[in-house]
């Protein structure tokens, strides 16, 4: 994904929330889903940052089925992501993408 296709996320995408994290997620025209992650310094250090973006990865990789199929999807951390554990992680995003519009859809 490139700034351009971030942007439109953010602008057009379905927006998703939770304590921890906002997903933006919207159709895209490939065959594939795309996953972006973001966190800001206001989430914490670059450790803190770094894994959060790794925690986010692992529950795409593991858990794809759950994720709807040719859909960009961009999570964002919030500032009270700093403490989450791969369980917490898992738990709020398979909660939000199942909740999607675009999630039946596939």
């Amino acid at each position: 994904m490139n700034r351009k296709d971030f942007v439109n996320l953010n602008r057009f995408g379905q927006k998703l929330r939770t304590a921890h994290v906002t997903v933006f997620i919207a159709r895209n025209r490939l065959d594939r889903s795309r996953l972006g992650i973001t966190a800001s310094r206001k989430v914490g250090g670059a450790v803190v940052r770094n894994r959060f973006k790794r925690l986010v990865r692992e529950v795409f990789r593991l858990h794809k089925g759950f994720f709807p199929a040719g859909c960009d999807i961009v999570v964002s951390a919030r500032k009270s992501a700093d403490d989450l554990d791969f369980r917490k992680v898992r738990e709020e995003l398979i909660e939000l993408v199942s909740n999607s519009t675009l999630h039946g859809s596939r």
